[in-house]
């Protein structure tokens, strides 16, 4: 083991870091300008993380939306070694358990959506969507409607990186280097973004008849609905997207779109689930219920894999009275160590009461950001719920208009405020929109907040000057 608090020699530092990029393939990033500047961390505390260097860096996007509890939660952590120490493995193969799980899927059965009480126990996000992708398909096998084989996903969002949720991402480009091994089977249909409607819309659903449904709709006839055998959708989009919230009236109509045609309902709440949004589950905050609901990242707190994919009774019971299994699993998926790490985040949270804090924490950013946007003629609005939080950035004051180089504003501001505020952010281009994404920890105090404006305020004003925004 390293010594997290050793001070490393200069040529120690760029020895560990040419190392890193030219052995270690970075997720998502492998572009040969990145190398100009790696970044390696060396330890964590609170919601703060450290580099190489001894820099302390405030975690605003809590480690990708996963340490919801802070770094270093020692609540989580001996839960974890305790577990450890009494059963360290065993796998969740044909009729056997682990005391563990049984605890997580009761705990989850109290939090989650009424009605979703069976799991699957998976190591990520993506394998959580990929269970729920084929648990659809099977389930209309069974029904005796072999079929049903197409799935609709929505334009601008994320599923994950295997092979059919890769083909399911509703971001353009995703999929272009793997055409020929995806799923042909998979249907782009729009999403419910307002801001930025691409069905004719003007930002208002209820004058606009929700256009994106009768699109959906349109699309499910063209293909053919007994052609179709799920829809999988976020309740709220990603950061990719930058956090669109959808109206109640489109959530309402979707689940009665599936319903009208036995098209089953996934809702991938892997970024957006798990108290992140002031809720539980993005979806309590509309009066429906999924066939199945996908989640991972924050479920333990970041500390170890494990992702879940809960479906509705029905289903996994015609697995169990059905003419076969249904055949998916892994190794690893439900791993004891998970599982506990999983109970204690869910303890933790309670015990705490940090819903509340959460959504305490959200007024008081948007009292901050509400003084930015008068103060800032380059914020244009703010989307998300809870401590999920999306800045539209534009280069003239009360509409959008794109800058010369879609991205490269967002980039700088993340770059600067990494760079001259101690604060980890990000940034993304959607639709030639650059937006300014960040989420912190539900443990976050009303201090950090307030560094978090401050950084956002001061990178505001050199960006203005740098990229000429009009006021």
């Amino acid at each position: 083991m390293y010594d997290p608090n050793k001070k490393y020699t200069e040529q120690e530092i760029a020895d560990l870091k040419n190392y890193a990029v030219t052995h270690i393939c970075p997720h998502y990033m492998c572009n040969a300008d990145l190398d100009s500047n790696p970044k390696v961390y060396t330890k964590s505390e609170g919601n703060y993380i450290y580099d190489l260097e001894g820099n302390k860096y405030l975690d605003s996007f809590a480690s990708i939306l996963t340490t919801i509890c802070g770094h270093n939660n020692m609540e989580i952590i001996n839960a974890m070694y305790e577990q450890i120490k009494v059963l360290d493995f065993f796998p969740n193969f044909g009729d056997h358990y682990c005391l563990p799980m049984i605890e997580l899927s009761k705990k989850l059965e109290k939090i989650a959506p009424k009605g979703l009480t069976a799991f699957f126990y998976v190591n990520s996000g993506s394998e959580s969507n990929e269970t729920a992708i084929k648990a659809a398909r099977a389930y209309h096998y069974e029904n005796g409607e072999p079929g049903r084989y197409k799935l609709l996903h929505r334009r601008g969002s994320y599923h994950g990186t295997t092979v059919n949720t890769t083909a399911a991402c509703g971001l353009p480009g995703w999929g272009k280097k793997y055409e020929g091994i995806l799923n042909p089977g998979m249907v782009e249909v729009p999403a419910a973004d307002c801001n930025h409607c691409r069905c004719g819309g003007n930002g208002d659903c209820t004058t606009c008849g929700l256009a994106c449904i009768k699109e959906t709709e349109r699309i499910i006839l063209e293909e053919g609905p007994e052609t179709i055998s799920a829809l999988i959708m976020d309740p709220m989009p990603g950061s990719n997207s930058g956090y669109p919230v959808a109206p109640k009236e489109y959530m309402t109509a979707i689940r009665e779109l599936c319903d009208k045609y036995g098209i089953l309902l996934i809702f991938d709440e892997i970024q957006v689930g798990f108290a992140k949004s002031g809720k539980w589950f993005v979806t309590d905050y509309y009066d429906i219920v999924p066939d199945f609901l996908t989640t991972s990242k924050a479920m333990t707190n970041g500390y170890i894999p494990l992702g879940v994919c809960m479906m509705q009774q029905k289903i996994y019971d015609k697995f169990r009275t059905g003419t076969s299994e249904f055949s998916s699993g892994s190794t690893f998926g439900g791993h004891n160590v998970a599982c506990a790490a999983a109970c204690a985040t869910i303890d933790y949270i309670e015990k705490n009461d940090l819903l509340k804090h959460s959504n305490e924490l959200h007024d008081h950013l948007d009292k901050g950001l509400d003084e930015l946007a008068k103060k800032h003629p380059i914020l244009l609005r703010r989307q998300g719920l809870g401590m999920m939080y999306s800045l539209e950035l534009t280069k003239k004051k009360g509409t959008f208009v794109p800058f010369e180089k879609p991205g490269s504003v967002g980039r700088f501001i993340n770059e600067w405020i990494y760079e001259n505020e101690g604060a980890i952010i990000r940034n993304n281009c959607y639709d030639d929109c650059d937006i300014i994404v960040f989420c912190p920890a539900i443990t976050f105090t009303f201090e950090q907040c307030d560094k978090l404006i401050e950084a956002l305020d001061h990178a505001f004003t050199v960006a203005e000057e740098k990229f000429g925004v009009e006021g």
